[in-house]
């Protein structure tokens, strides 16, 4: 039953030496992540590029094709790339409900006026797993 306790005792040794960071020797502090982050927003009045299909993929870009998380309130336009007839790409939010057809395919644009709040982009046949959001600074 010795062996048992020196095992316990050297590997409790050991996890403690590993919980306290032992060893290296270097005195340089490790960078730390500030939390910061950087927002982009789009300028009012630019063209929003959203897309949706062939597969079960929907999504909404500014024209430098970054994903669009945050817009200034304002007009844009919005360019729809629908790329299959079973889906359809549908905005709502406040004062904006514009869609194209599920059994149309094109590329079609609509002019959109958003205000501070949460917009919403789906498929409205497939809404469960094809959808986003995005919201509107004042």
């Amino acid at each position: 039953m010795g062996g048992t306790r020196t095992a316990l005792v050297v590997g409790a040794t050991v996890a403690a030496l590993a919980v306290a960071g032992c060893g290296g020797g270097n005195d340089e502090a490790a960078p730390t992540d500030t939390g910061t982050t950087t927002e982009t927003t789009t300028p009012a009045g630019s063209t929003l590029k959203g897309s949706v299909g062939p597969g079960f993929v929907i999504s909404l870009s500014t024209e430098a094709g970054q994903p669009v998380e945050t817009l200034t309130a304002g007009s844009y336009t919005l360019e729809v790339d629908d790329q299959s007839d079973i889906h359809n790409f549908h905005l709502t939010g406040t004062g904006v409900d514009v869609t194209t057809d599920v059994s149309a395919t094109g590329v079609e644009s609509f002019d959109v006026t958003v205000e501070a709040g949460t917009y919403t982009f789906v498929c409205d046949p497939h809404a469960g797993s094809m959808n986003g959001s995005f919201e509107i600074s004042g």
